[in-house]
């Protein structure tokens, strides 16, 4: 069993030793998918909420499951590839390695900054450049850009389109109202049923 552990634990640092950002991203999906399918599951479960019910929480639940998941996992990657791209391009760099394209300016001075210019790959070429370094420092900013997008995204990008959405089903229900008081009723004893401690 003790290696059976081992191994998983020596696959995911092979995966994500060099790039701790991607397990954040990865695990935080997983984390809010855990977490929705556990919501769902105890509606689900739950006997005191009728069928008629249910059937509204479960897709209301799906909803602000596809909202958490993919506003996390979207902000989250994008924070990601943007702040690796400044460190491939130059534009972040830490100390040893500025020195080192200074010291090859007239090999590197003009693509600093470009695009298509990637650093990682300049250093890895050469046996003596800071590429640790580089790879550490690259690690450390991609890692506080994840968390910072993760805190953001979870804490106000949600639940700003998690309001809207309600504000919208809200709208819907004063027209059943209008339309159908009988409808309204039910629908909103399963908005209640929502919010009642499961």
């Amino acid at each position: 069993m003790d290696k059976f552990f081992q191994n998983i634990f020596e696959k995911v640092a092979d995966k994500f030793g060099k790039d701790i950002s991607k397990m954040l991203i990865v695990t935080g999906v997983i984390g809010w998918a855990a977490s929705s399918i556990a919501q769902i599951g105890s509606i689900y479960m739950n006997d005191k909420i009728s069928d008629e019910k249910k059937s509204f929480l479960i897709p209301q639940e799906f909803a602000d499951a596809c909202v958490n998941i993919g506003a996390f996992f979207l902000i989250t990657l994008l924070a990601k590839k943007t702040v690796a791209k400044l460190f491939s391009t130059g534009k972040f760099a830490p100390e040893s390695v500025r020195k080192y394209l200074e010291k090859n300016k007239d090999l590197y001075a003009d693509k600093i900054g470009k695009l298509d210019f990637n650093l990682g790959d300049v250093l890895e070429k050469d046996k003596n450049a800071p590429l640790r370094s580089y790879n550490a420092c690259k690690n450390i900013g991609t890692t506080i850009a994840t968390v910072g997008a993760g805190v953001v995204s979870s804490n106000i990008v949600t639940p700003i389109l998690r309001n809207s959405m309600a504000s919208n089903v809200q709208k819907q229900y004063i027209e059943v109202k209008r339309e159908n008081p009988e409808l309204f009723q039910t629908t909103l004893q399963a908005y209640q049923a929502r919010n009642m401690k499961i």
